[in-house]
């Protein structure tokens, strides 16, 4: 972590998807947080906020259908955690699981979005590790391209490997 935390900041379980069709292109989305609508987006994994008595699994689940229009799909395990702060626009403590998952691919549909995704999500797409490796564009996680090998080998960690925030 990168700041010390007050007992009073909020957290903010969040479950992220790695997800990949048969092609092993993993799906990403580029856009922006409201606290920075004047810089260039960012592409990140699928994902989001864990909701009041939902599991980081089923939060996972439902962040794939809402997000991607996607219904078929298997949910792998967690492989990466991270945790760091962001401002939204206060300073919040992210609690990140990123899980595995695979699907049959297809095009991504945008009718489940709420209106601040609508407002701050540019773009979704498909992405093949070369594509990836060329990019100029940012990318999070932060070295998610050099993560990406041993899953799409099907080298899933035992455990969940701890990432870094920055």
């Amino acid at each position: 972590m990168t700041e010390k935390l007050s007992r009073a900041q909020p957290e903010r379980p969040t479950a992220r998807v790695l997800l990949f069709d048969p092609d092993n292109r993993i799906l990403l989305m580029k856009g922006r947080l409201p606290t920075a609508r004047d810089r260039p987006g960012v592409w990140f994994t699928v994902g989001g906020g864990v909701e009041k008595g939902e599991t980081y699994t089923e939060a996972a689940a439902r962040e794939v259908r809402e997000e991607t229009g996607i219904r078929d799909f298997v949910m792998g395990p967690v492989v990466w955690l991270r945790e760091g702060v962001m401002l939204m626009p206060e300073p919040t403590l992210f609690k990140e699981q990123y899980f595995v998952a695979r699907c049959i691919g297809g095009d991504p549909v945008r009718t489940d979005w709420t209106e601040v995704e609508n407002d701050l999500i540019d773009d979704i797409r498909w992405w093949t590790l070369p594509e990836l490796m060329v990019t100029s564009d940012r990318v999070f996680p932060p070295g998610l391209v050099g993560r990406l090998p041993p899953l799409l080998a099907g080298r899933l960690p035992k455990d969940p490997v701890h990432i870094p925030w920055k």
